[in-house]
This record gives structure tokens, C-alpha cells and sequence, in this order.
């Protein structure tokens, strides 16, 4: 059996009905739910994350494509850590390329937002580091919910290279995104961002946070000083 098949075959072994019942109402399975249509196993993360430090190794990335498109969210989920760990070991640029064109490539089937989460920074947002953020600013444009999202949580890899420029470019591309998924998102990057660096985040939210939807602007601040943070909820600054 190749490392594909008995990777499945684990992941499968751990299903749980009930809590694949949680899961699809948590992540809106439902129909109109931005999650309509998944199916999953039940499985805890912890126990993906120990499988996919287990078979990194073992996989090659273009054996790792098809667990990405799998029906099963959570299949989905561990191929994506896979993924994150190959790029994370490559030991060249070319094994870089060749593992963010698969991911580019599988992009429709990081659907939700834990997937996107477990994979943008890890892989594309690595890669964007070292050879630039233009395609992240050309998916916050896409108008898809999930490539939008991706864009914006990718940039965590620029936060940690303490290069703020993308995180700020890709926030106000989405500043007026209709979705609470993208504001959480926009949010949360803010406040990543002013963690390193306070006086960056707090002159540019003086600038749009009239502007921002009300998720989004309580995401970036919550770390701020209470007055400073009602002086911003109550739009006194």
C-alpha cells in the first residue's frame, strides 16, 4: 500500500460520528452555511497534526494533491499540514516552487477557514516573503471568499519578517469586504501586526477605522488600553 493510501486509511480509522455531526454545524455545513456541502470524519486536530509529522517525510507533494481535493474536510486538513511541513523542510528553492504551484493549484479545496489558517502563512505566504506579495494582492481581489482570505492571513509570514507594507496594502483592499470571515481576518492580521510595532497599527486605524466594518475594528483592538479601545468603538478619536 502506498504512504497516500495508509494515511487515509488512519485518518479514517478515527472517525467519530458524533462529533462529525459538531463539526458540520460549526463549520456551516448547512446549506447557505459558507461551509454548504463539506462532509467530515470527526477527527481532532492534535491527532492530524501527529499523522501529518508522521507521513511528511513519506510523501511526496505531488502525492499529497489528491488528499487535497478529498470530500472529507478533515483529509483536506491534514494534507494541508503535510504541505506546510514539506515547504517548511524544503531544502531549495525549486522544492519551494514546486510546493506552492500545488497549493496555488488546489486553492478551490482550502475552503473554510481552518484550512486556510493551517496553510496560507506556512506555504504561500512563505513564499511571497522571499519573492514578493504582488499575487496576494491579486487574490484579495479575486472576489472569492476563501483565496480573499487567504491573502490576508498569508501575510502573518510577512508579520513575523517584520515587513508590515503587504499586511496594511491587503487590509485596505478588504476594508469594506462584506463577509465576517474576511473582517475577523483583516482584524486579527492588525493586531498581529501591532504587536510589533503599536504606533504603525494605531496611526493607520486613525486613518479608516470609521470606515471599518465593527468586527473587524474589535478584532484589531483588542489588546489596545480600554480608553483607547472605547475612544475607537465610540468613534471619539
Amino acid at each position: 500500500m502506498d504512504a497516500s493510501k495508509e494515511l487515509l486509511g488512519e485518518l479514517a480509522a478515527l472517525q467519530n460520528p458524533r462529533k462529525a455531526v459538531g463539526a458540520a454545524k460549526f463549520f456551516q455545513a448547512r446549506p447557505g452555511g459558507y461551509g454548504e456541502g463539506d462532509f467530515f470524519w470527526g477527527l481532532n486536530v492534535p491527532d492530524q497534526r501527529v499523522l501529518s509529522r508522521r507521513y511528511y517525510k513519506l510523501l511526496k507533494p505531488l502525492e499529497v494533491a489528491p488528499l487535497l481535493r478529498h470530500e472529507v474536510h478533515e483529509v483536506r486538513l491534514c494534507a494541508l499540514m503535510v504541505l506546510a511541513l514539506q515547504f517548511q523542510k524544503a531544502r531549495d528553492d525549486a522544492q519551494k516552487a514546486a510546493i506552492a504551484q500545488i497549493y496555488r493549484e488546489n486553492l478551490p479545496y482550502v475552503n473554510n477557514w481552518d484550512l486556510v489558517d493551517s496553510s496560507a502563512p506556512q506555504i504561500l505566504g512563505a513564499w511571497c516573503v522571499e519573492h514578493g506579495a504582488g499575487e496576494l494582492a491579486e487574490l484579495a481581489r479575486s472576489g472569492n471568499l476563501w483565496a480573499q482570505r487567504v491573502a490576508m492571513v498569508a501575510t502573518q509570514a510577512f508579520i513575523r519578517a517584520g515587513n508590515f507594507a503587504p499586511v496594511l496594502e491587503i487590509a485596505e483592499i478588504l476594508l469594506q469586504h462584506k463577509h465576517d470571515l474576511i473582517h475577523k481576518a483583516v482584524g486579527w492580521m492588525l493586531r498581529e501586526m501591532g504587536n510589533r510595532d503599536h504606533a504603525l497599527e494605531y496611526g493607520w486605524l486613525l486613518k479608516h477605522y470609521r470606515k471599518m466594518p465593527r468586527t473587524m475594528l474589535r478584532y484589531a483592538i483588542e489588546k489596545f488600553a480600554e480608553p483607547v479601545r472605547q475612544g475607537f468603538l465610540k468613534g471619539t478619536l
